[in-house]
């Protein structure tokens, strides 16, 4: 697998990945969850820090990551089913893991969604550990 910088030729590679990937991203009554502008709003806040996978110049997995100067935060960790267990989504994590460590990032978050304890184990094993934190959200 190649490692690099999201292109806006890979929009709808993406978009693709993520309606299969990402359920809710799939379902049109939740627009918040607009894979088009989760995007659109990757590129205008640390666009260098959205990565994509390629296998034989095909996106099969994608990863964003954001530092704020305080810590780091991974989202869309994104591998296509049929490639699962072959160490793409690890080798994506390290890969943001290291970009933020080049920015002097101290420490990465991420959140799971609760019902989606299979994913647990995997970041288990990446070295990832429950913070003892509640999280709070407030849509915009």
């Amino acid at each position: 697998m190649i490692i690099r910088t999201f292109d806006a030729g890979d929009r709808d590679a993406v978009i693709a990945l993520w309606r299969d990937v990402f359920p809710e991203y799939a379902d049109a009554s939740r627009p918040q969850r607009d894979p088009a502008l989760s995007i659109d709003n990757k590129m205008r806040t640390q666009p260098e820090l959205f990565f994509v996978g390629l296998v034989d110049g095909v996106v099969i997995g994608t990863v964003m990551a954001g530092y704020d100067g305080h810590r780091g935060w991974v989202y869309s960790l994104a591998v296509a089913s049929s490639l699962r267990g072959r160490g793409f989504g690890s080798a994506l994590m390290k890969h943001a893991e290291a970009a933020l460590s080049v920015l002097g990032c101290p420490k990465v978050n991420l959140q799971i969604l609760s019902f989606k304890t299979e994913l647990r184990g995997f970041y288990e094993r990446l070295g990832y550990r429950m913070d003892e934190v509640v999280s709070l959200g407030k849509r915009l």
